[in-house]
């Protein structure tokens, strides 16, 4: 823990005085409760699973469609926490899938159904096909999976969120903000909550992680010198969600207050730590080419070939936010977490519309990007859409 929070300018735990404050409290309901994680098996539903595993559910059911870190999770598991009294199981399976709906049919109950599914990457919205993608999972199979909790009798309904929603200009923030949206008209139902917070460090898919990958293959790495973000560690992602979950109020959306304990850092200077750590000096080479050119060469000497480079690409927020200047927050219940706390006020036929729009693109035999960009601006009327034509997959 201490070498990620050194690679991101930290000196010690965001959330740890909050956690202990209320470990008392947390660890009641968690023995004593059901738990569902859809999503489980990704860097940030591994980190809630854990919070959980820890302290002893009754019961804990993982289910997530990535087979090899759903066997992962469970290694890491036996291989640290080792075993616990309550049913744990793993289900390798879609959450919009029969087979899910059939798990749900088969007579287990739940008291606490959290999702972390999502595609989170900017660059889901470079081609129609990956954006309606990432518009199902976002949003669609969370109202599913809402439904389907309410009419298994669940006490609370969990769902990740992102910082990218307050304010968003790609469309990954913008399905979250609509996913919100419907969030809202859920919670007259069952209680609802959420969590926005920043880029989880090392997490699976994210540059951090590519680190990690292109060190492991001898190739060059390459970053962004001038794209500043507040980073968590995958632990306090983990202990945000369930403290969300767990504490939170209907339709409370939890965040990391911004306060000296919690640093922007690019993402060129935390590659120059890593390598540091790993014993390299970063070499800073002018071009992509001369950095995979010269990267046998630099590595025998201990020089490890970097390209920084100036951030162009759709969708790139040029600061973070958790909240707009409209939302009512409550900053005084913890000691390093914000509350946006939200009224049940949404707009029903607006939401019908989104929906039945949704399956007329659907029923076509294809699409175009435009028409669902044009659907997400009549959705969010603010939605300033950064469109460069440039995307991460023409990057190193």
């Amino acid at each position: 823990m201490n070498n990620i929070l050194n690679l991101i300018g930290r000196d010690c735990q965001l959330f740890g005085k909050d956690v202990a404050r209320y470990a008392e409290s947390i660890s009641e309901r968690v023995s004593g409760g059901r738990f569902l994680v859809i999503g489980g098996a990704g860097s940030i539903g591994q980190a809630v699973v854990r919070e959980i595993f820890k302290r002893h559910p009754k019961v804990l059911h993982v289910v997530d469609i990535n087979e090899n870190n759903m066997v992962e999770l469970v290694r890491d598991l036996r291989s640290t926490l080792g075993y616990i009294k309550g049913d744990f199981k793993t289900f390798t399976i879609d959450c919009g899938s029969t087979e899910f709906e059939a798990l749900l049919n088969s007579g287990y109950k739940y008291d606490y159904f959290l999702n972390l599914s999502a595609l989170k990457h900017v660059r889901s919205e470079k081609d129609p096909f990956t954006l309606m993608r990432l518009l199902e999972v976002n949003i669609l199979n969370t109202i599913r999976t809402f439904e389907m909790a309410k009419a298994n009798g669940a006490k609370k309904y969990f769902c990740v969120s992102t910082d990218k929603a307050a304010n968003p200009v790609n469309m990954m923030g913008a399905s979250k903000r609509i996913m919100e949206m419907f969030l809202m008209r859920a919670s007259l139902d069952i209680p609802v909550s959420t969590a926005r917070f920043a880029n989880v460090v090392f997490s699976d898919g994210s540059l951090t992680h590519g680190f990690s990958q292109r060190i492991s293959k001898r190739q060059p790495i390459s970053a962004p010198y001038d794209v500043r973000r507040y980073f968590v560690t995958p632990q306090e992602s983990g202990e945000l969600c369930l403290m969300s979950c767990l504490l939170g109020d209907n339709r409370d959306i939890f965040f990391p207050k911004l306060s000296e304990d919690l640093h922007l850092a690019t993402f060129s200077d935390i590659a120059v730590r890593y390598l540091s750590e790993q014993g390299y000096e970063a070499y800073e080479c002018a071009s992509e080419e001369e950095a995979r050119q010269r990267a046998d060469e630099l590595i025998s000497h201990k020089k490890w070939p970097c390209f920084f480079f100036e951030s162009n690409t759709t969708g790139e927020k040029d600061f973070e936010e958790f909240y707009t200047s409209t939302e009512i927050l409550n900053l005084d219940r913890y000691e390093n977490i914000g509350i946006i706390k939200n009224d049940p006020t949404f707009n029903q036929a607006k939401l019908e519309y989104f929906l039945s729009t949704v399956r007329a693109i659907k029923a076509r035999s294809t699409w175009s990007k435009g028409e669902i960009v044009e659907l997400f601006n009549e959705m969010i009327p603010n939605f300033s859409h950064k469109e460069t034509g440039k995307y991460l997959d023409q990057r190193m």
